[in-house]
């Protein structure tokens, strides 16, 4: 089913809207779940969560394209799940190690970010990606966006793994520069 359709049944509060969602992008969204939480209990709870929702906010959400707003609630959602779990309990993982990896670059506060500095950070955030050379921010991107290991990076891109280090290392102390440079509070 198209996309529009399937929009058309969440603003006619159609229950099938969830059914077709689920058709449609259940794989994508298991998978970009599973990437993060590493835990199938889990990735099902993040499913359910995800399409509840999606439900709740269309209407008056009406996303251009329906696989990334499915995709970033999926991912969000599991990023929550991974933060909680740490709390309770430190824990392994590609995200885990992501977060840590990040922890001197941008600040490791749980504390809800206001809309301002978040809609900041994301403004920078696009800007610096951008300025980046393919290579490097396509492999930025694996780590921190996918939670890809460095393992999978490296064979991906015919990397040896320690440059594949070194290009996240370097990337990484540019966005602390460009931050800086921002005024972003670190």
């Amino acid at each position: 089913m198209e996309d529009e359709r399937i929009l058309a049944l969440f603003f006619e509060r159609k229950e099938q809207a969830i059914s077709e969602t689920e058709k449609k992008y259940g794989n994508y969204l298991a998978a970009v779940a599973a990437r993060i939480v590493h835990d199938q209990d889990d990735v099902g709870e993040i499913l359910n969560d995800t399409y509840a929702a999606a439900w709740n906010a269309i209407p008056p959400a009406r996303p251009e394209k329906l696989s990334l707003y499915l995709g970033k609630i999926t991912r969000a959602l599991s990023l929550n799940r991974v933060r909680d779990k740490k709390a309770e309990k430190r824990g392994g993982g590609e995200a885990v190690l992501c977060f840590e990896e990040l922890e001197g670059v941008l600040s490791g506060e749980n504390d809800p970010v206001s809309a301002l500095e978040e809609k900041e950070l994301s403004r920078i955030l696009d800007d610096f990606l951008s300025s980046l050379p393919e290579a490097e921010r396509r492999v930025f991107v694996c780590r921190y966006w996918y939670f890809d290991p460095v393992s999978e990076i490296a064979s991906r891109f015919d990397y040896s793994e320690s440059k594949v280090k070194m290009m996240l290392l370097r990337t990484r102390e540019k966005l602390k520069k460009r931050l800086e440079k921002e005024n972003y509070p670190i």
